[in-house]
């Protein structure tokens, strides 16, 4: 997930009961969500399909079960409904396809020797390749945990980057490490905001960039693995990394959360979290439906029963070649 900012949304009075629950949810997805001609949805007729499944008359419970049943019409990850006793949430992005990711396989490779730094947990492979695996982005990294990592693997032929199942947290935290690899000003894609409540009030896109960090660079080649559990800042991040040049992206297409969400709130307090500005990459493509990688390469029994992860010795082999 990306950090979600908190909107004050002007939709107009909705009484407390389930049809003024329902008719501002509904609003307030129609005026701010920001994919509905990308993803070719009718929200009209979806208000109509679901408008008769509610009633004054049903529970709590009913009432979120509509809402999240309508709201998942949007297949989007960074659409939820918070409520005190449940979490609305749409999980197909990833749970649809292989995880390509075993925790039992990383600690073969990490061992009990690794090395923390914040949120990464590190090592020197037997062949000389550093890894470096970054599970969220939710997890804290300071400048100095880069430095220390950087330092410790600077001998190395390469390094192995591997955020397979981040979902994502702070993009401040995918910037920073980005920027560890990067030397100039570097276009990495585009954002827009809503300029009002049509479903294509956007603002002109605007370029966004990252700049090199100040510190310590990493300056040999880079395999960063990614897998379907990649989303929202990972994605991000996934997006920002293919624009520089040392980087080759191992593994399974990400599982995208390309729009930047807010939250608002429903007249009974339950909260309502989705995407209200679409970022693009360098050449305009969105990465709501997530990025492809240079190698698609997938984990395979014969190598799981063998304690080795397929995508970890694929990108051993590129960085030794």
């Amino acid at each position: 997930m990306l950090l979600a900012p908190t909107a004050c949304v002007d939709e107009q009075a909705h009484d407390d009961t389930p049809q003024g629950n329902f008719e501002a949810l509904w609003q307030i997805i129609d005026e701010h969500y920001c994919f509905f001609d990308y993803k070719d949805i009718d929200w009209n007729a979806l208000y109509n399909i679901y408008k008769v499944r509610v009633n004054d008359n049903m529970t709590r419970e009913q009432l979120f079960e509509v809402l999240t049943d309508m709201l998942a019409e949007l297949r989007d990850g960074h659409v939820n409904l918070y409520t005190a006793f449940d979490s609305g949430r749409y999980w197909s992005w990833h749970e649809d396809y292989p995880t390509n990711f075993s925790d039992t396989l990383q600690r073969r490779y990490l061992g009990t020797d690794y090395r923390i730094a914040g949120g990464l947990r590190y090592k020197i492979l037997d062949d000389n390749i550093g890894y470096v695996y970054y599970g969220s982005f939710a997890s804290p990294v300071g400048e100095g945990n880069l430095d220390e990592v950087i330092q410790h693997l600077l001998f190395c032929r390469g390094m192995i980057l591997d955020i397979r199942s981040n979902g994502g947290g702070d993009l401040t935290n995918a910037e920073k490490l980005a920027a560890r690899f990067c030397n100039e000003k570097t276009l990495v894609g585009y954002i827009q905001h809503k300029t009002g409540h049509g479903h294509n009030n956007f603002s002109s896109p605007k370029a966004l960039y990252l700049e090199p960090s100040s510190n310590l660079r990493w300056q040999k080649p880079v395999v960063l693995l990614t897998n379907r559990g990649v989303y929202s800042a990972a994605n991000e991040f996934t997006a920002y990394m293919k624009c520089l040049p040392q980087v080759t992206v191992v593994g399974d297409h990400t599982g995208g959360g390309g729009g930047l969400p807010f939250t608002a709130t429903l007249p009974n307090g339950w909260t309502v979290r989705f995407s209200a500005c679409p970022t693009y990459d360098r050449n305009h493509n969105q990465i709501e439906f997530g990025i492809a990688p240079d190698y698609n390469v997938a984990l395979k029994n014969e190598d799981f029963l063998l304690g080795r992860d397929t995508m970890i010795e694929f990108s051993r082999k590129i960085l030794v070649e």
